[in-house]
């Protein structure tokens, strides 16, 4: 059974910075892609990251700021948030990227 736990989310201001965590528990392939979505309210779910095999790729909103990263030895892939904007305002979720499991989010609001 594959469990994924996000964290790292809060409040901060227009242009701060936030580091989102998620560990994934019952490691299996599936580890090896593993990307973030978000979701505002209102809006659909939509795609904000991916890491596979050493390679990454953003969507176009966020390239430039943000950051993603995976640690072998923690089971944890990270997401480095800077110069955060309100439009980031969102519950952040981390998947497999290929496997159907998702973690419960994590919120992050950005206030202007």
């Amino acid at each position: 059974q594959v469990q994924l736990v996000e964290s790292g989310g809060g409040s901060v201001q227009a242009g701060g910075s936030l580091r989102l965590s998620c560990v994934v528990y019952g490691v299996s392939s599936c580890w090896y892609d593993m990307s973030w979505y978000r979701q505002a309210p209102g809006k659909e779910r939509e795609f904000v990251s991916r890491i596979w095999y050493g390679r990454t790729s953003y969507s176009d909103s966020v390239k430039g700021r943000f950051t993603i990263s995976q640690d072998n030895s923690k089971n944890t892939v990270y997401l480095q948030m800077n110069s955060l904007e309100p439009d980031d305002t969102a519950m952040y979720y981390c998947k497999t990227t290929n496997c159907p499991y998702w973690g419960q989010g994590t919120q992050v609001t950005v206030s202007s």
